[in-house]
């Protein structure tokens, strides 16, 4: 556990010096696009918080040894294969000129990075017919790039409301730490509670106020350190069934590919055109925000972090039974069928206006926000 209290510590206080010195970087890290069709946040804030994330999880593998008998060469090595896609993502964050597929292909790179530098490809997925494939050693390679990447991806896609993707992500490394216990991986064990330490001291920094955001480089990293995660989970122990993975991560999982039906398949429009017809904007543009004054930004920055809860209480659908369920198949499918099916009718009523009463809410606290925010740029 102190992995995760120092992670905490060591994240929060970086955070803490990026937001007291944004007058410093803030040309550089301020996250001015207020009205893009993906933005819903008040004001513009650091969107490097994931500087601080990163941080903490490569000091506390450097200080382990003064509490643990274990070496933390397996974290760092795990977090050089993270430096392409997290460099990839910060740059972004910090310029707005890198494309989507430079960033894809970091984090191919970071992907093919773990298969070589820690073993960590995908030889199963426990489906007979796919796995006599995957044992070709190309082909399983592959198919792990594929999958890493398009988590860590998925990541970034939910990262677009106060806590969100942060409060998620820490809910699927609690899953992590309690499965790598119960089968005795101290690798993956103490990785997922040093990164439940490190993201939870962002949070208090983003949520319900934010003063920083995540950034595409955070996203990026934490979603990469958690696909990965899963990746050893299930190479390294034979017990943990390869639908854990699914099952866990079903959320951000099939966000992305059900964006990816609803833009190709629907709207005939490239794949990774942005819009706003995610569950959680649909969610906070007719379901929170229904009722109220929309031209208050204090309000419009609660209506932000409230729509988060959404999502959190959604997630669990999969997390709960996943998590206790990590060595059963067929309970593992139940989990991931019962959240789509979830998913795909509150998306479907809210769309046709008929989102249900009990999921309104009317009305919201006022919120200050933080000192050295700045007001939107007409």
């Amino acid at each position: 556990m102190l992995n995760l209290a120092f992670g905490f510590v060591v994240s929060f206080l970086v955070i803490f010096f990026i937001v007291r010195s944004s007058g410093l970087h803030g040309s550089l890290t301020m996250d001015h696009d207020l009205r893009g069709i993906q933005k819903n946040h008040a004001y513009a804030v650091p969107r490097i918080g994931g500087v601080g994330i990163a941080c903490a999880a490569t000091v506390i593998p450097l200080i382990q040894p003064l509490w643990a008998t274990a070496p933390g060469t397996g974290q760092l090595l795990l977090l050089l294969c993270a430096v392409p896609v997290f460099a990839g993502g910060v740059i972004e964050d910090m310029t707005k000129r890198v494309s989507p597929r430079v960033r894809l292909l970091c984090a191919l790179a970071s992907a093919l990075a773990a298969c070589l530098l820690m073993h960590a490809t995908l030889t199963r997925v426990d489906l007979q017919l796919v796995d006599q494939w995957l044992r070709i050693v190309p082909i399983g390679i592959g198919f792990t790039m594929l999958g890493v990447a398009g988590l860590t991806n998925a990541v970034n896609i939910i990262d677009g409301f106060n806590g969100l993707a942060s409060v998620v992500t820490m809910l699927i490394f609690a899953s992590i730490g309690y499965v790598a216990h119960s089968v005795n991986d101290w690798l993956v064990m103490s990785m997922a509670l040093t990164m439940i330490g490190a993201i939870g001291g962002f949070v208090l920094w983003n949520f319900p106020v934010p003063s920083v955001f995540l950034g595409d480089g955070g996203a990026y990293f934490v979603g990469f350190i958690m696909a990965e995660l899963l990746v050893l989970l299930i190479v390294r122990n034979p017990g943990v069934s390869a639908w854990y993975a699914m099952a866990v991560a079903i959320y951000p999982t099939f966000e992305t590919l059900f964006s990816i039906y609803r833009r190709r398949i629907v709207r005939g429009r490239p794949a990774g055109a942005p819009d706003g017809l995610h569950l959680h904007t649909l969610v906070y543009r007719r379901v929170v925000r229904k009722g109220i004054d929309g031209g208050n930004l204090r309000r419009r920055a609660m209506r932000n972090s409230c729509t988060s809860v959404y999502l959190w209480v959604l997630s669990l659908v999969s997390i709960v039974p996943a998590t206790f369920f990590w060595d059963t198949p067929i309970a593992l499918a139940g989990a991931a069928i019962a959240f789509v099916t979830i998913y795909v009718h509150i998306y479907v009523a809210i769309v046709r206006m008929r989102t249900p009463r009990w999921l309104v809410i009317t009305g919201h606290a006022p919120v200050v926000a933080p000192r050295g925010a700045e007001e939107p740029r007409h």
